[in-house]
């Protein structure tokens, strides 16, 4: 009996203690950066409630980790397949659904270039905070984009692994690609609704950035970012690849052979013409050294073997 007594005026003892002791409260350094628009942006915490306005943020988002954060997405946000179970708040490039995100009570809405000055403007003048990521203009800075949406969500261990893993796969398509002694020129096509004059991408646009790296010569990157080229340009640059960007809208090979004059380039008698992911290119997030290896391979398949 003395030794139950006492044994239970030990567990009082403790639990009392326990009791009395301080209690400490997990806490969240408060966040500051400065974003695209050169805006300082303040968050007490690391975001959970998140609207993202761009396909770009949307996959850099769930590619850090910070899927389960994202409320709502601009309705072009297709990949990955989980980003379909957010929030559909409409197209970034008409009037932004501002009462439905409003609704979704986000700590944070992630806008892109594809956004504007004034839509940043109309959703903080309803207290809503809003960061503006600038497009990245090489790699490098792409990384930069990671760590700073990974700071914003508190997905930094996560985004650091992400990074360390595109560093890698891009210094292997480096290596692959220094030993490469000639460059093939190649006509990038983003739009053929005219097929007479279709558009493409010139200099200071990250496609051409990409083609270089790939070991490849943009026939269009002396002119400006997104030119226009006539048939009789394309045939005079006679490229030894075309690579149709623009095939999710219905170009093929078989259709650019029938061009005034495209028949007889050497992509065509070459079988060179490739229907390609644009989506792999034109959305700025980490799926670009996906479309880096893709056109390193299609540019130089020798070296992939």
């Amino acid at each position: 009996m003395l030794r139950k007594t006492l044994l239970i005026t030990l567990l009082i003892a403790l639990m009392t203690a326990g009791a009395c002791a301080p209690q400490t409260t997990p806490t969240s350094t408060p966040i500051t950066l400065s974003d695209g628009l050169g805006r300082e942006v303040k968050l007490a915490a690391p975001a959970q409630k998140i609207v993202s306005l761009a396909p770009s943020n949307t996959e850099i988002l769930f590619a850090i980790g910070a899927g389960s954060q994202v409320m709502g997405r601009d309705n072009l946000s297709d990949y990955p397949e989980a980003a379909s179970a957010a929030t559909d708040i409409g197209s970034a490039f008409e009037a932004l659904n501002t009462e439905l995100i409003v609704s979704l009570q986000p700590d944070l809405v992630l806008a892109a270039e594809i956004n504007t000055a004034d839509q940043v403007k109309a959703l903080e003048d309803l207290g809503i905070t809003v960061y503006y990521l600038k497009n990245p203009t090489t790699l490098e800075e792409l990384y930069t984009n990671l760590e700073i949406v990974a700071q914003l969500t508190g997905r930094e261990t996560e985004a650091a692994t992400l990074i360390d893993d595109l560093k890698a796969r891009v210094a292997a398509v480096d290596e692959k690609i220094a030993t490469v002694t000639e460059k093939p020129t190649a006509f990038y096509e983003l739009d053929a609704t005219d097929p007479a004059k279709p558009y493409t991408v010139g200099k200071g646009t990250f496609i051409t950035l990409l083609i270089e790296r790939a070991g490849g010569q943009n026939i269009a990157g002396d002119l400006d970012e997104y030119p226009q080229l006539s048939l009789e340009q394309v045939v005079a640059a006679d490229p030894d690849f075309i690579i149709l960007g623009d095939s999710a809208y219905g170009i093929t090979p078989e259709s650019v052979a029938t061009r005034p004059g495209w028949d007889g380039l050497s992509a065509v008698t070459n079988n060179q013409v490739f229907p390609f992911d644009d989506n792999l290119l034109s959305r700025p997030g980490p799926r670009l050294v996906e479309g880096l290896e893709a056109l390193a391979k299609l540019l130089h398949p020798e070296l992939f073997q």
